[in-house]
């Protein structure tokens, strides 16, 4: 039986809201060197500090986040689920047209901003969750882990299968690869659109299909079976089992983050970098629940209560965050802007991701005492409604 209530719960706001900056940091990488990703160093920042705050990020941030806010979005599927009930509205076709809004953003998001984009993902997956709506906790429980297992032993195996046959990777054309697409993305905006495309076609649609889809469904499963059984709200209250499981989930997490960052940067072959990579499948998930157990517990502080209802309204507004960044991003490093792509530091960066997060931090709790709804939540509301809602606070109240 479902839990939830019809209280919003700030902590699950909270917690989206500080997802939001382990996304920035690593999307803001991602838009601003073409080398991000690609198993090359940038030529011009290789200096050790550069190494340094890239192995910061990789360990801590990378594969982390998005963890977190799939989980968050299996949670909402199952409030969203006890909201249609308490006003006796059919589910299916309301949560349809909410897939198919996000497909929507998703596809302007990828070809016209960032072509990381995970919201068409999401809403592929939605939909397969939707027909697994009626599944017990438990059972959501094991499909989740036996898909994460699934994954990261398919990963070792590939791994494994080719250090048969070992291949060096070509440095040199990973970086002529790296700067032409650098010069694409300096370009015209019809050539970043292009550009954008290109790296689709190119790789990130089997990182998205392959990688991120699998792990993203368990975290949504692992999510409804959450907000189905009550078990976050009743592990939420306790400060003592969150401090426990927060080491729990630390200790492989943090090891396996070091040791993902260490082999990745020692690899010279594909079936080293893949062996890398399936330690982090495996690891990955320990880290995020980690960030997630830190946080829930410092909510029962006198600081982390503030923490919490500072971070609680960039939440209620993470879709409208998710898309300004990448929006921020597009100005400042490609054609649509200044097309700084390849010319700053990953220090700089990641200051700027800081800052981005912050302004956006302030900025919602000043929009939040005004209206209902950020700018993409009200469209994607109104499509899943199929009506208009009000949009002013003083309106809608």
């Amino acid at each position: 039986m479902n839990k939830t209530t019809s209280v919003r719960e700030n902590h699950v706001d909270a917690l989206r809201g500080f997802a939001l900056l382990g996304i920035v940091i690593v999307n803001s990488g991602a838009m601003a060197s073409a080398w991000y990703g690609s198993g090359a160093m940038a030529p011009a920042f290789s200096a050790p500090l550069d190494q340094w705050v890239r192995g910061l990020i990789a360990a801590l941030f990378e594969t982390k986040f998005y963890l977190l806010f799939s989980f968050l979005f299996g949670y909402s599927f199952t409030l969203q689920m006890a909201s249609a009930a308490r006003e006796g509205a059919d589910f299916m076709p309301r949560f349809l047209r909410r897939l198919a809004g996000l497909a929507i953003f998703g596809l302007v998001h990828a070809v016209f901003l960032f072509q990381g984009d995970i919201l068409f993902t999401y809403s592929l997956l939605g939909a397969a969750l939707l027909c697994l709506r009626g599944i017990a906790p438990r059972t959501a429980l094991k499909l989740a882990l036996g898909l994460w297992l699934f994954t990261m032993l398919a990963w070792a195996a590939l791994a494994a299968l080719s250090s048969l046959a070992p291949q060096t990777m070509d440095v040199a054309a990973l970086n002529a690869q790296a700067s032409a697409a650098t010069a694409a993305y300096q370009g015209s905006p019809q050539a970043v659109i292009g550009q954008h495309v290109r790296d689709i076609e190119q790789g990130i649609a089997l990182v998205l299909l392959l990688i991120q889809a699998p792990c993203a469904f368990a975290c949504f499963l692992l999510g409804f079976a959450a907000g189905q059984s009550g078990f976050l709200n009743r592990l939420a209250a306790d400060p003592l089992r969150l401090c426990r499981a927060f080491f729990r989930m630390l200790v492989p997490g943090l090891l396996g983050a070091l040791a993902y960052v260490y082999l990745e940067r020692q690899a010279t072959t594909e079936h080293q970098a893949l062996f890398a990579l399936a330690i982090d499948l495996a690891t990955a998930p320990f880290l995020s629940a980690a960030w997630a157990l830190a946080l829930l517990w410092s909510f029962h502080t006198a600081r982390g209560a503030r923490l919490e209802a500072a971070l609680a309204p960039a939440g209620r507004h993470a879709l409208t965050h998710y898309l300004g960044q990448s929006l921020i991003g597009a100005l400042i490093f490609t054609g649509w802007g200044a097309g700084q792509i390849g010319l700053w530091s990953p220090l700089a960066i990641l200051a700027l991701a800081g800052a981005v997060w912050l302004l956006q931090v302030v900025l919602s709790r000043f929009w939040v005492s005004r209206f209902a709804y950020g700018p993409a939540e009200w469209l994607l509301r109104s499509l899943t409604l199929w009506r208009r809602p009000r949009w002013r606070l003083q309106a809608a109240s």
